[in-house]
């Protein structure tokens, strides 16, 4: 289906077809009508799938179509996202097909001064993007106008949950007027999500254009087993060996991150890491470079599986598995996007077994796994530290057995220690 078919306004479709989008995606086809006729939107959709434009096209139209009921610009749409990441890549796209309307936006988020947003909130805008913490701090100062919010978008609302916003969220909801057109969007429908869906959402469309938690169809997963201490070692070979240019890798922690990114870089490729510890201008710098081929390899945590939008990122490397198996989903979701095809490495060690058949049981599905030579695991899965943690059990019972005779072979206190009592009581 074209997007001239989708009933959008000819600005739109002018500044879709700048973009060089002729086909809308199935998320596109459901969602854009459906926002268009005023529908609160329940929707699924895994990453990749053209999620953003899907409800920020209808969303431009509506506003543009309206007038705004005071001289002053107080926003009259409010779209939330979890990470800062997500915020800029959905001002961007707000941006860029709204050039040809008078909408204005201004983006907000932690991690960056407020003062700019103050004085860009109070020139007045007709779209606010905003993460929930900082969009509280100008609610808590009174920078910001929400009583005339017509258009209320949660995007990546599970991940929102996750990363504790719940109640960040109820607080911004009681800020804004009862009557509005609620857009949800979710890469699962879990309990919690329902739930929150059934408390926000007025007789919504429900979409969901890809099965539950399912991988994109276009990226090809693959395990090497390989163990802990030599992770890194096998990822500069792959990299190196199979010359790939851009490689987003990612770990648990900020931590690991910044110690792997130090240690590819003695390997001689050029790598930066981006988390939450970054300052926001360091992750845009590192983001910026590695976009731009200035960086072959960018190390991250769960901090950038969602809204980090590259273009044809042929790569991603689980350097260690995530610990909620949808993170993974998450992940990998980062290549293979808008029909390309990608790749998506695992480098799984004994201890992670675990966290492999939850991810595999998740996809339902056994990953294929290859053992590169020389990188053979030097124990067999589920083994590890068992042997040694008996040992240490068994020498706690023979220390605790022979304690037990001693005592008894005693029977009564040693002279020794009636001396030591007697001293005390002298």
């Amino acid at each position: 289906m074209t997007f001239e078919t989708l009933g959008l306004a000819a600005q739109l479709l002018r500044a879709v077809a700048e973009e060089g989008y002729t086909a809308a995606t199935p998320i596109q086809e459901r969602a854009i009508p459906a926002i268009l006729q005023g529908n609160d939107i329940f929707a699924s959709a895994q990453t990749g799938t053209g999620k953003t434009a899907g409800f920020t096209l209808p969303l431009l139209q509506r506003l543009s179509s309206s007038t705004p009921t005071k001289t002053q610009r107080a926003p009259r749409a409010l779209i939330l996202t979890p990470t800062r990441e997500l915020a800029a890549q959905v001002n961007n796209s707000v941006n860029t097909y709204g050039k040809y309307l008078p909408i204005k936006s201004v983006v907000v988020f932690g991690g960056v001064g407020i003062v700019r947003q103050i004085k860009a909130l109070k020139q007045g805008c007709d779209i606010v993007v905003a993460t929930p913490g900082r969009l509280l701090d100008h609610v808590s100062q009174d920078t910001i106008d929400l009583s005339q919010i017509e258009m209320l978008v949660l995007d990546e609302c599970d991940r929102m949950l996750d990363m504790g916003f719940i109640h960040d969220i109820r607080k911004i909801l009681a800020q804004l007027p009862a009557s509005r057109q609620t857009l949800m969007f979710s890469a699962t429908f879990s309990t919690a999500i329902r739930k929150l869906a059934s408390t926000l959402l007025h007789n919504p469309v429900q979409i969901e254009v890809a099965p539950r938690n399912t991988a994109a169809e276009q990226v090809e997963q693959l395990v090497y087993p390989v163990d802990r201490t030599r992770k890194r070692e096998l990822l500069s070979y792959l990299v190196g060996f199979n010359n790939w240019q851009q490689v987003l890798v990612f770990t648990r922690t900020k931590h690991g991150a910044n110690r792997l990114a130090e240690q590819l870089a003695k390997d001689g490729l050029k790598t930066a890491a981006i988390h939450g510890n970054k300052s926001q201008a360091a992750r845009t710098r590192a983001l910026r470079d590695f976009k731009q081929g200035q960086v072959r390899v960018l190390v991250a945590t769960d901090v950038a599986s969602r809204g980090l939008d590259i273009d044809q990122l042929p790569h991603v490397v689980n350097f260690e598995l995530p610990n909620v198996p949808e993170d993974y989903v998450h992940r990998i979701g980062r290549t293979g996007r808008a029909g390309n095809e990608g790749q998506a490495i695992s480098l799984v060690s004994n201890d992670e077994q675990s966290l492999l058949k939850g991810i595999e049981k998740l996809l339902k599905r056994k990953l294929t796994q290859s053992v590169l030579p020389g990188y053979e695991p030097t124990a067999a899965p589920n083994q590890g530290e068992q042997p040694k943690r008996q040992r240490s059990k068994s020498r706690r019972r023979n220390y605790n057995s022979s304690n037990t005779q001693a005592r008894s072979a005693q029977g009564k206190k040693s002279p020794t220690g009636n001396r030591r009592k007697r001293l005390r009581k002298a």
